[in-house]
């Protein structure tokens, strides 16, 4: 079995007390991380290391940054996304693993419809799925995650009347997720769950955890040979809980051996 997870951390080094126990107790082979909002130099690679994990990563200073870690050997790493908008942002990373072409994103948030940053986000979906149009076949084994800072419909929202047309929930931000579907992809979550309350994402103001007030916009998409192995979508909530949490948590999918 091939667990793949993906996890918006806000900050790798102020979760490390979070995420080390879950990577000992119960970790995935393969853990894609956004946020790490850390420099090369300050990454925890000894630390990872010492968990058993390889890692490789690109980050910067208080924002962005993404990185893979794996029990398994990466290769052929690719730290940018080639005809991304020409900000300097670490946002891209993929290596290969097991056979599987594993592409780890952090999607920018877009900060507020109509805004410079919001065409920023709309430029950058739409260099991804040039870069997939162009790269990959629909027949390869490819799977890509992260944050995506999308909620692709109305059961992805805790209340949608709200969220439409905002921000996350815009009909642009929607029809660009959807056009990354329409090259072959298929989100492993709906092929095991079809209701909608499965959130990835709670404000941390208005106790809106609690209250389940939440979004799902971190993705697992896969092509078809991994969808035919993809036997579960999990969360990993518990996280959530804890002290300190991220405002996100794990989305894990697995997979039989090919």
């Amino acid at each position: 079995m091939l667990r793949i997870a993906t996890w918006n951390v806000n900050s790798l080094r102020v979760r490390l007390d979070a995420l080390l126990p879950w990577l000992a107790e119960d970790g995935p082979e393969v853990l894609c991380l956004q946020e790490t909002k850390v420099t090369d130099d300050l990454f925890p690679l000894d630390t990872l290391t010492a968990a058993g994990y390889q890692a490789v990563f690109t980050g910067q200073k208080t924002y962005n940054g993404v990185a893979i870690l794996s029990r398994l050997p990466i290769t052929d790493v690719l730290q940018a996304l080639p005809g991304a908008p020409p900000e300097d942002e670490k946002r891209f990373i993929a290596g290969t693993i097991a056979g599987v072409r594993i592409i780890n994103v952090y999607v920018p948030n877009g900060q507020a419809v109509g805004s410079p940053k919001f065409h920023y986000k709309l430029a950058w979906l739409q260099a991804l799925q040039a870069f997939l149009a162009g790269t990959y076949r629909a027949e390869d084994s490819v799977l890509i995650c992260g944050d995506f800072n999308i909620a692709p419909e109305a059961r992805d929202v805790y209340d949608e009347s709200k969220a439409e047309g905002e921000i996350l929930c815009h009909p642009e931000e929607r029809a660009a997720f959807a056009a990354l579907l329409a090259l072959g992809l298929h989100d492993t979550l709906r092929l095991h769950h079809a209701e909608g309350g499965l959130y990835s994402w709670w404000d941390y103001r208005a106790m809106a955890f609690r209250r389940n007030m939440g979004y799902r916009i971190d993705h697992i998409l896969v092509t078809a040979p991994l969808a035919a192995r993809c036997t579960e979508v999990t969360f990993a909530r518990d996280l959530r809980k804890l002290p300190k949490p991220s405002d996100h948590i794990p989305v894990i999918a697995a997979f039989r051996e090919a």
